[in-house]
């Protein structure tokens, strides 16, 4: 599972419903929560943001908080 697919677990969120709040297919979102390899386009965050009712910001902090700048 990805970090979107345990983040909207944690919140008890169902996929099929931000699925049809986004746009994004039923098997877009399958994709973007179970398959590691997946890439989350900026847009699909922005939305699933909306959807959930969360910043936008705090939701990519939630997802990427471990990128770390190389020195």
């Amino acid at each position: 599972m990805t970090k979107l697919g345990l983040y909207l677990a944690k919140k008890a969120i169902n996929k099929a419903e931000v699925a049809r709040r986004t746009g994004l297919t039923k098997s877009r979102m399958n994709e973007l929560t179970m398959n590691e390899k997946a890439i989350l386009k900026s847009k699909e965050l922005y939305l699933i943001a909306l959807a959930i009712e969360v910043n936008p910001c705090d939701l990519l902090e939630e997802l990427h908080s471990d990128l770390k700048l190389v020195d």
